[in-house]
């Protein structure tokens, strides 16, 4: 199983930098940052950065949408990238949550997200594409790549979306219950569009804390559950809460959510997040001593994941990075 970090873009940008740098040295092999460039700074200026002071980490957005971005300009930031430092770039896509909702629009649709990826990846391959009724290319692309196109996702739509189309099934949460409900949809979706669903690797992403105390790491990963439940809520409201289209292992836990303040988006503390309860942090999250996590990602591993993905905002980060380093990664090694 690959190992991967899920960092925010917040000044110092040479922050960024140099935990890429000490996560290659120690066997991570992805590096994700956060792309709300309201909220944080812009993630491709620092992955440009990331990529010219590392030799192989993959980089890339968790994950980025069709709406802040004009989509030629996506496949022109993964192309210049590529063509500077390599295939180093992977693309984590969306509908869009707090890039979009925070300056006032709405998520884009499962339509959108399919047709900016088709867009993305053409471009970048080097082929001719329809945007907007026209056909487009790159012609300083010399020799073009398939970049990997992972999707982001809960709901029955969005799991259908992404076993047909995406290269990658990025799950933010690391249950292994609902890792099965939706992995298992993905994998359908596949078999239903003639893919083969072992093409689909699958990433868990979520936040990880080694300690002692583990009241004190649920309050540090509380946000979480309260950034995942900005995704529940939309299924929901879908969907409904009783029906049976989607577990309610996921949805159930919203039910006492109130507003929430995306200025506290994905930081602990996060005051609009007091509705998650320590069974949802605890499910969500990986927490306890080294052996506790090395546990919960073999079930993981054994459920068909690829990689995980650590969500790094919390107050031990240095310890919980050492204890991966000398522990649980070499607990992974082949």
């Amino acid at each position: 199983m690959d190992f991967g970090l899920v960092l925010q873009p917040d000044p110092p940008a040479r922050r960024v930098v140099e935990l890429a740098q000490r996560a290659e040295a120690n066997g991570f092999t992805h590096l994700w940052v956060y792309d709300s460039p309201v909220l944080w700074q812009e993630p491709f200026i620092i992955l440009s950065r990331v990529l010219a002071e590392t030799e192989k980490i993959i980089v890339g957005p968790m994950v980025t949408n069709p709406g802040t971005r004009d989509w030629s300009v996506l496949a022109s930031l993964f192309a210049t990238l590529n063509d500077a430092y390599g295939p180093r770039t992977i693309c984590g896509m969306g509908r869009g949550d707090s890039a979009l909702r925070y300056i006032g629009r709405k998520p884009r649709t499962l339509r959108e997200m399919t047709e900016c990826m088709r867009v993305i990846k053409g471009l970048v391959a080097g082929n001719t594409v329809l945007l907007n009724d026209t056909e487009v290319h790159f012609d300083w692309v010399n020799e073009g790549w398939d970049l990997p196109m992972w999707g982001s996702g809960y709901g029955p739509r969005a799991l259908d979306c992404i076993g047909r189309n995406c290269d990658g099934f990025i799950l933010q949460l690391a249950d292994p219950q609902i890792l099965e409900w939706t992995l298992g949809s993905v994998r359908q979706a596949a078999s239903a569009a003639n893919r083969s669903h072992e093409s689909i690797a699958t990433c868990v992403a979520a936040p990880a804390y080694v300690g002692d105390d583990i009241k004190h790491q649920r309050d540090q990963l509380r946000w979480f559950g309260g950034m995942v439940g900005n995704h529940v809520a939309d299924i929901v409201n879908r969907y409904g809460a009783e029906g049976g289209s989607v577990p309610r292992a996921l949805t159930d836990y919203i039910k006492e959510r109130g507003a929430y303040d995306y200025s506290h988006h994905g930081r602990a503390g996060n005051p609009s997040t007091d509705f998650v309860p320590d069974e949802i942090v605890d499910r969500f999250c990986v927490l306890g001593h080294v052996e506790d996590h090395i546990d919960k990602l073999k079930v993981l591993q054994n459920s068909g994941v690829d990689q995980f993905a650590i969500y790094l905002m919390h107050d031990a980060q240095e310890a919980t990075l050492e204890a991966y380093e000398q522990h649980v990664l070499p607990a992974f090694a082949d």
